[in-house]
């Protein structure tokens, strides 16, 4: 059944294709910050490992919110990895085990996903119509914030 909810059928459309992009972002992060959750080493190690952990499970909530929301505006949310990987705008490091650059390499996932939601918040309200996805995005916005000051403090 189709969602009456007061947004044009080719509103919530172009929102449900940009919730998508974000929940591939979301997924691509979730998976960088897992691997990096088991082949972190050092001193440090059960810190950073329950650190990881701490922040993979975060995203995790977050993914499962994005699908819903496109579910709720009447869409299908994505699944497939390989539409997660066509549509992330985020990027695949070599592996590594070094602390500082897993660091860094999700600092800068983070703050992407920051540029691309803060771009989205007025984009919704003002050319979709729809305050409820533009609050949604901005609670997103704020967790990705924080979790990026997380990853910050720890870059020397």
């Amino acid at each position: 059944m189709k969602a009456n909810i007061g947004l044009s059928d080719k509103n919530s459309k172009e929102v449900a294709g940009i919730l998508n992009k974000i929940l591939a972002d979301e997924y691509l992060l979730y998976t960088k910050t897992r691997n990096y959750h088991w082949n972190i080493e050092g001193s440090n190690f059960m810190e950073m490992h329950l650190f990881f952990e701490n922040q993979y499970t975060a995203i995790d909530e977050s993914i499962d919110e994005i699908a819903e929301r496109v579910r709720q505006i009447g869409h299908y949310a994505q699944g497939r990895l390989t539409d997660f990987i066509k549509q992330s705008q985020l990027v695949e490091q070599a592996y590594t085990s070094e602390q500082q650059k897993q660091l860094k390499n999700l600092l800068d996932d983070h703050e992407a996903i920051i540029r691309f939601l803060r771009l989205h918040i007025d984009i919704f309200t003002d050319k979709y119509k729809d305050a409820g996805n533009a609050d949604f995005i901005t609670g997103l916005m704020e967790k990705h914030e924080k979790m990026a000051w997380f990853l910050r403090s720890y870059l020397k």
